[in-house]
């Protein structure tokens, strides 16, 4: 891993990927994105060589931008390079950034991206990737691709999903720049607080999902994947009865309801 990662583990199941190209504005090129879908797949146990990874003991991932801005979109060198490509070559280019969103949004732990300043283009689709987003007051988005004659298409089914089709009419097709007050009121962001109080606000998220159970955690995710647009038939009802009575016998439901009865922490809530 070159040094365009900061990848930050700790004892307590917290993972951090920090994109570390402040000079730049954490601008996405083919190599950064590369960089991020290989250091996701480490980290949620997914083996990419003979060494064992510690995925399963990953309990949350924040996602993080270096310097004064999350993002700034793509690469100005790497756009300038998409000129002279082929289109089968471009093709390979959105499948690259298609592969970088899925690994993201279905990595197994929940996400969090924690962004300030800047970001535009395929970095919104990295923020609505994730379960939860936290910004600074000084946040700034925009889905700027048709104004240089482009379309946010590997994106748009993620920012669909966060902000809905009304608004994503309006934003796919003005470019405008929005505010991070704007993004918390379209559901891009969960939360938004002034720059200074960014990481505070983090931990607090962080310590709240660190203090749930961890998998349960990962099997609600799960499930959000499963029924989203789903209809509630019989179907469903079999499926989600037989979740819940399986996760009631496993060894973490049976701990989480004795400690709830016993009015005690569960066992992963202990320091």
């Amino acid at each position: 891993m070159s040094n365009s990662l900061i990848i930050d583990t700790t004892h307590n199941g917290l993972a951090s990927i920090t994109m570390n190209r402040p000079e730049v504005g954490n601008a996405l090129n083919a190599e950064l994105i590369s960089e991020l879908i290989a250091a996701l797949k480490q980290l949620s146990g997914e083996q990419t060589s003979g060494e064992q990874t510690s995925g399963e003991k990953i309990r949350l991932l924040q996602l993080r931008g270096s310097g004064k801005h999350f993002s700034a979109g793509a690469d100005l060198n790497w756009m300038k390079s998409a000129i002279h490509l082929s289109e089968q070559e471009n093709y390979d280019d959105a499948r690259l950034l298609s592969e970088l969103l899925d690994t993201l949004n279905h990595f197994p732990a929940p996400t969090m991206a924690v962004v300030q300043g800047a970001a535009f283009g395929g970095a919104i689709g990295l923020i609505a990737a994730c379960d939860i987003a936290v910004g600074a007051d000084n946040s700034r988005f925009s889905l700027s691709e048709v104004r240089i004659g482009l379309i946010p298409a590997v994106i748009s089914a993620y920012v669909v999903q966060a902000i809905g089709t009304r608004q994503a009419r309006r934003y796919f097709l003005s470019a405008e720049v929005f505010s991070g007050e704007k993004a918390l009121e379209l559901g891009l962001l969960h939360e938004q607080v002034p720059e200074s109080e960014l990481n505070t606000k983090a931990e607090e998220l962080t310590q709240q999902l660190l203090g749930n159970a961890p998998e349960a955690s990962r099997l609600a995710k799960s499930m959000l994947h499963n029924v989203h647009n789903k209809p509630i038939d019989d179907e469903f009802v079999e499926m989600a009865c037989r979740e819940i009575a399986r996760i009631r016998i496993s060894p973490e439901g049976q701990e989480g309801l004795a400690s709830f009865l016993e009015k005690r922490k569960p066992s992963w809530g202990q320091p």
